[in-house]
């Protein structure tokens, strides 16, 4: 564990549970609802930093990342940004105050709510940002103009096709990735490269899956002892073992299963089985799985 690591570990666990409070978790009701911890990663020193929290449903939880990048005029670059908790404000103040404000900050997707809804909290703790969407931004149920979703009227502008016409050209090239119809509103992706880094960055396009949980999950592992349960009978029993199967587990519900395969209980033996749970608290669905 490096110096920086060691600090940050030493910060979460004495962090005041409030400063990890997302107020506008009703939005997007997902877990962890209003509760969302950030753990910041250097990956390049003093260059480029990872911001992950996590959310899920049913306990079929994954990371999500926000991207912070130093400017070489100083300042910082942030990509994708996550909920602005106290804790995640905190982290990234500490690499402004060693690199400068936020100068930009980019919204990359125009279909996953769990990305827009926090552009226009997170965009307000930073006033002197300039924040970039990608074009063709919708919504739904309404397609409401972005100064309705929360993102600074004066200070919100589209991403132009030429990535050569932006303030940060001589720093970052990007791509306009799509778009694909959804049925309901089409997706896009800007993916972009950070040049002097030969850095790819890029939201929903492209996935790694470790062997073992990341270490957000490992913070609050009750999800991945949830799903590393046969049933609702087991209890609950925080193993290394026990963590990486949930993972895995996880990660086959969230990549791999369709609904067309799976084998769906009637529920006269789902409430059987309920009765009978090792936990049968809120926390645990009543036992129902």
């Amino acid at each position: 564990m490096t110096q920086t690591e060691s600090q940050q570990t030493d910060r979460q666990n004495k962090v005041n549970p409030h400063d990890f409070t997302w107020k506008y978790w009703f939005i997007v009701p997902i877990y962890p609802y209003s509760k969302r911890r950030t753990i910041r990663k250097e990956v390049l020193k003093d260059t480029i930093w990872t911001f992950e929290q996590l959310q899920g449903i049913f306990y079929v939880v994954v990371p999500i990342r926000m991207t912070v990048i130093k400017l070489q005029a100083g300042g910082l670059f942030v990509y994708a940004p996550v909920a602005p908790t106290g804790e995640c404000i905190a982290l990234l103040r500490e690499l402004e105050a060693q690199h400068g404000a936020v100068k930009y900050i980019i919204l990359p997707t125009i279909s996953g709510l769990e990305h827009k809804v926090f552009v226009g909290p997170f965009a307000r703790y930073f006033p002197q940002a300039t924040v970039y969407v990608a074009p063709k931004q919708w919504s739904f149920p309404l397609n409401l103009p972005l100064s309705w979703l929360g993102l600074p009227r004066d200070r919100t502008k589209i991403l132009p096709e030429d990535s050569q016409t932006t303030p940060f050209a001589r720093e970052f090239d990007y791509q306009i990735l799509g778009d694909i119809d959804l049925n309901l509103g089409r997706f896009e992706e800007v993916t972009f490269f950070h040049k002097s880094t030969q850095t790819l960055l890029v939201t929903d396009l492209l996935i790694s899956i470790p062997a073992n949980p990341p270490s957000i999950l490992q913070l609050e592992p009750y999800p991945l002892l949830f799903h590393a349960r046969d049933s609702a009978r087991d209890k609950i029993e925080d193993t290394e073992t026990n963590r990486r199967q949930g993972w895995q587990r996880i990660c086959l519900f969230a990549l791999y299963f369709q609904p067309t395969v799976l084998k769906v209980r009637k529920w006269r033996e789902t409430f059987a089985d309920s009765l009978k749970a090792a936990d049968r608290s809120p926390k645990a669905y009543f036992g129902l799985y």
